[in-house]
């Protein structure tokens, strides 16, 4: 079994889990420019969305439509989507873990806000940390600030790989996020959340250099539409 990541611009991601798709925070092209394929385009099992933001939500539902996958997400979230049109959604919430074909999902603490693109309540934003059924760990800090509760993850034994936002500005930037790999005891780090907006401008491989040098921690900088087998 093995999980193959591919990075889609901003916090979009797809997991290939052993055949099984997921599509993390879905903000595909023409949405995300940097996004090489359109939300037409994308295969999904499952779709995971962090909070409301229409730059994590904005493909959810015709995603979700189109393919038949389960959403998973908060209840506010799902609930939302459900008026949409999607008919398979698995509701959650901040602390809660549920064990799906592919592995376990626990939601985790995000400290941002989360109102949806019709002013809707999108409950409280989350990370989503995966425990695949090969053993492998893998942390989506989703959007958020730098939080002494990430050492929770490290206490527990840390992640094979962390995807975490640095483009500052709405999120943590890059300083705070060498120290929420360090928190979470990261194997490996990919970095998300920058470049799509003038705002969040940043500069990813000075990211990658500084985590290396200041924590000895491998850092992986994708291109939109590469992917990252996760070994």
């Amino acid at each position: 079994m093995a999980v193959t990541i591919t990075y889609y611009g901003h916090s979009t991601f797809t997991f290939d889990v052993d055949g099984t798709k997921l599509v993390i925070d879905p903000f595909f092209a023409p949405n995300n420019s940097a996004a090489p394929v359109k939300a037409d385009e994308i295969e999904a099992d499952y779709v995971l969305v962090s909070h409301g933001h229409f730059d994590h939500v904005a493909d959810a539902a015709s995603i979700a439509k189109r393919t038949g996958a389960t959403v998973i997400s908060n209840a506010e979230i799902v609930g939302w989507l459900q008026k949409q049109g999607v008919k398979k959604v698995h509701g959650m919430n901040t602390g809660g873990a549920f064990t799906f074909p592919f592995g376990r999902v626990q939601m985790t603490i995000a400290h941002h806000s989360s109102a949806l693109p019709d002013g809707a309540n999108g409950g409280n934003p989350c990370g989503l940390l995966f425990h695949f059924n090969d053993g492998s760990d893998v942390y989506f800090a989703g959007d958020t600030a730098l939080t002494f509760d990430m050492k929770l993850i490290g206490e527990a034994g840390g992640v094979d790989l962390a995807l975490l936002p640095i483009g500052d500005n709405f999120t943590m930037g890059p300083d705070d996020a060498v120290t929420a790999a360090q928190f979470v005891k990261a194997k490996r780090v990919i970095p998300m959340h920058y470049d799509t907006f003038p705002a969040i401008k940043q500069d990813p491989r000075a990211f990658a250099e500084t985590l290396r040098q200041a924590a000895e921690i491998d850092c992986k900088v994708l291109a939109p539409g590469e992917a990252y087998t996760l070994a």
